[in-house]
């Protein structure tokens, strides 16, 4: 049976606490973590400016100069500038896609988890904020930080990759996973949802490190689910090419396959049509033609957005069902 969290009555004057209480209390309170994450935030920035700044030019003449080297046995060229910006570019990615983990297990873990563990939660309740207020404190404040943090990181980001496009030969392409996400709106859209999914399971289970664990791992499915998904989100573009050339199309791939006269798909038996042993086995099917269906580059913005809204209903979702059971728990009382 599930225990009742019994909500004090509101104030002596009937009114909630004010805002800026609210905000102030929320600040002392979860000092450690917002320091951690803005000096963390701006490190990361730093990173990315000198990435897409100073780096990328040292690493666009560095390469500029192993190209003009030919064939030319003895070569000076600066490959430390190559691999710095090979390895920061890599270490910067990373950080952009991990920061929805990190706000989903903070809100987990401390945003509500620890303070129904510890009974702070009761502290607030009796200062006159009602319960309705105090879970709207936890989710706007944390989520205008959210936005401007992982907004922020994933902008600086793609302006990197931006900037050493078409002048360093090793720039990842623009559907390099990593990439793709490190570079769009969807880790701002992940980062809060894992908000509000943390919030929500600090709600259920009232243990900091079950909350934790639990809003780390549903961001890690919720990922995975979007990762599957994605191609399918917008309609690709179809791409058909002779035997002979095998299948053609750059993008991210959905489907590939041979034609037939009849305009049937088939499994390819093999993709080098160029070849006596793989053209036999095509005419044994009555291949004509190869084809694949792809998202180009245009298609970058529409699966970003999409993918984004699908994540935004899910952090909706998830919102709502926090407020029912804060409202049940509490005996319905009111804001």
């Amino acid at each position: 049976m599930t225990a009742t969290l019994t909500a004090p009555a509101p104030s002596a004057t009937g009114r909630p606490a004010p805002a800026p209480r609210q905000l102030r209390w929320l600040l002392r309170l979860h000092r450690p973590a917002l320091i951690t994450g803005t000096a963390l935030t701006l490190l990361l920035g730093a990173a990315l400016l000198w990435l897409g700044g100073p780096l990328t030019d040292a690493a666009a003449a560095a390469w500029k100069e192993y190209n003009a080297c030919g064939f030319t046995p003895r070569c000076s060229y600066d490959q430390d500038s190559i691999l710095l910006y090979k390895d920061l570019y890599n270490y910067t990615t990373f950080a952009v896609l991990v920061v929805p983990f990190l706000v989903a297990a903070w809100a987990g873990g401390s945003l509500t988890g620890r303070e129904l563990e510890s009974g702070t939660v009761r502290l607030a309740w009796t200062q006159g904020v009602s319960p309705a207020r105090w879970l709207v404190s936890r989710l706007v404040f944390p989520a205008a930080l959210t936005v401007t943090a992982t907004g922020l990181t994933a902008w600086l980001h793609r302006r990197a990759w931006t900037a050493g496009e078409h002048r360093i030969d090793t720039t990842k392409l623009w559907d390099d996973t990593p990439t793709f996400y490190a570079n769009g709106t969807v880790p701002v859209a992940l980062a809060l949802t894992g908000l509000a999914v943390g919030v929500l399971a600090g709600l259920v289970l009232r243990r900091a490190m079950a909350a934790l664990a639990t809003a780390a791992a549903a961001v890690g499915v919720l990922w995975a689910l979007v990762h599957t998904a994605l191609p399918y989100l917008w309609s690709p573009v179809t791409r058909v090419s002779a035997l002979g050339d095998g299948p053609l199309g750059a993008g991210i791939a959905v489907e590939e396959g041979v034609l037939t006269a009849d305009g049937d798909r088939l499994a390819a038996p093999c993709v080098n049509g160029g070849m006596s042993g793989c053209r036999a086995s095509l005419d044994d099917i009555g291949a004509v033609n190869y084809y694949r269906d792809f998202h180009p580059a245009s298609h970058y913005w529409p699966l970003q957005l999409v993918a984004t809204g699908l994540l935004l209903v899910v952090a909706v979702v998830a919102t709502v069902a926090a407020f029912r059971l804060l409202r049940r728990r509490t005996g319905g009382t009111p804001a």
